[in-house]
């Protein structure tokens, strides 16, 4: 699909540029779907792996049936429309819905069992553990994710530490995917200065420098401008379908699309690394405390 005939996309309200030199489209890595080792060059060389279909679509579905359900329950879907349409009723604004995870085996299904964890594994050449957390996005009309890169949220314990972006729909560019930063996971400055964060410190010897829960994380609140800056082209898909898997390093630049749709809609972050290496002690466990309170750790500035 050609860049040149595309619909105005934002992100953060802000437009995207897509010409050919600053937008385009996600490389197919099925081909090297069960080649262990092509896939940790090409996850090295390019910091993400777009395997479409690669999961089982049905089980998506089945999750995708048990979020909508307790979407509505919540009541946040337009009254007398089908749930599995997650048509978002007028005037809400969600984004962010851990919660949706909790005791719900259909989505533990998909994200920590099966084809998934076959994958790490492959990747990751060992045992596999993931993040007891999972991040859920249930994204309302008008919303995007900024950028971002992982790290900076998880950075405590490995850091050969990958996310999956798990569509829970079949996303057009209206209703707004992730998008990757090309080659931002090489980027020598952003390295050396943005990735060593931890959006949980703050500065004991400035109380004016507090920390929010996680909102210091943000690189840009414009990332045509911020592609300008880091250079290589923003990423995504025509259309992500559920039963896609998108796979990335936690130092690759991501963001959403602008969700200009009348739909929620739904995607996870899981995360996933070798059983032997250190972990982030805020993401697992029974109760995973998460960012702020316990987890704040004082340094001086």
């Amino acid at each position: 699909m050609s860049t040149a005939s595309l619909p105005a996309l934002t992100c953060l309200h802000k437009p995207i540029d897509t010409s050919p030199h600053k937008f385009g489209w996600l490389r197919d890595s099925s081909d090297i779907a069960d080649d262990p080792e092509a896939l940790r060059q090409r996850m090295a060389e390019e910091g993400y792996l777009y395997l479409p279909g690669y999961l089982d679509r049905q089980q998506v579905i089945e999750a995708r049936r048990e979020l909508t359900k307790r979407l509505a329950e919540k009541g946040l879907l337009q009254p007398d429309t089908d749930p599995m349409e997650a048509i978002a009723k007028e005037g809400i604004n969600v984004g962010f819905m851990p919660e949706l995870a909790h005791d719900n085996p259909s989505l533990w299904q998909v994200l920590y069992s099966g084809r998934m964890m076959k994958f790490y594994e492959q990747l990751l050449g060992g045992e596999v553990r993931h993040f007891d957390y999972t991040w859920v996005r249930a994204v309302s009309p008008g919303n995007s994710t900024p950028p971002h890169c992982d790290i900076v949220y998880m950075g405590r314990g490995t850091h050969n530490l990958f996310t999956s972006w798990t569509p829970i729909d079949d996303i057009d560019l209206m209703e707004g995917g992730l998008m990757i930063l090309e080659n931002s996971h090489k980027h020598s400055r952003l390295r050396e200065v943005y990735c060593q964060k931890d959006v949980d410190t703050w500065c004991e010897n400035r109380p004016d420098k507090r920390p929010g829960t996680g909102a210091f994380g943000m690189l840009s609140k414009n990332p045509s401008r911020l592609r300008d800056h880091l250079g290589g082209r923003w990423l995504t898909s025509p259309l992500f379908r559920m039963g896609d898997l998108l796979a990335f390093n936690v130092y690759l630049v991501h963001a959403s699309l602008d969700n200009r749709s009348k739909r929620i809609r739904l995607s996870t972050d899981s995360r996933y690394q070798l059983a032997s290496e250190p972990v982030d002690e805020r993401w697992v466990g029974e109760h995973p405390m998460g960012h702020g309170g316990a987890a704040l750790r004082p340094v001086i500035c």
